[in-house]
């Protein structure tokens, strides 16, 4: 059972290890010089104007969780594609199902205003 998971045990340490070493060489030999403008937010060399976030608007969000939703959601059409004729009729109506389901979201998506940008 160990010879199982001995690459992967080997792949953990030598990742680990690379990690290890290089933030330690840059700890090490890299450039130690703090000023009091290093020391400010952004460090561009400009004094920072007002706070450092900004309210993003909820539209953002939601546009960009819908892009995530069916970009993941069309990730299933390869597989599907790959066996597609070992499914047969079968594997045609369950795909037409899942894009009925994909364009009834969209159209609702669609319908509240959700992909609408000012």
């Amino acid at each position: 059972m160990f010879a199982e998971y001995f690459p992967l045990i080997v792949l953990l340490v030598v990742a680990t290890a690379v990690g290890v070493i290089a933030v330690s060489l840059g700890l090490l030999f890299g450039p130690r010089r703090p000023t009091p403008m290093k020391g400010l937010p952004y460090e561009s060399g400009m004094l920072p104007i007002g706070p450092g976030t900004r309210r993003m608007p909820v539209r953002f969000y939601l546009t960009a969780v819908l892009f995530i939703l069916f970009d993941i959601e069309i990730v299933f059409f390869l597989p599907w594609a790959v066996v597609f004729r070992s499914l047969g009729f079968f594997g045609l109506v369950e795909m037409g199902v899942f894009v009925l389901i994909l364009l009834v979201g969209l159209a609702y998506a669609w319908n509240n205003g959700a992909l609408e940008w000012e």
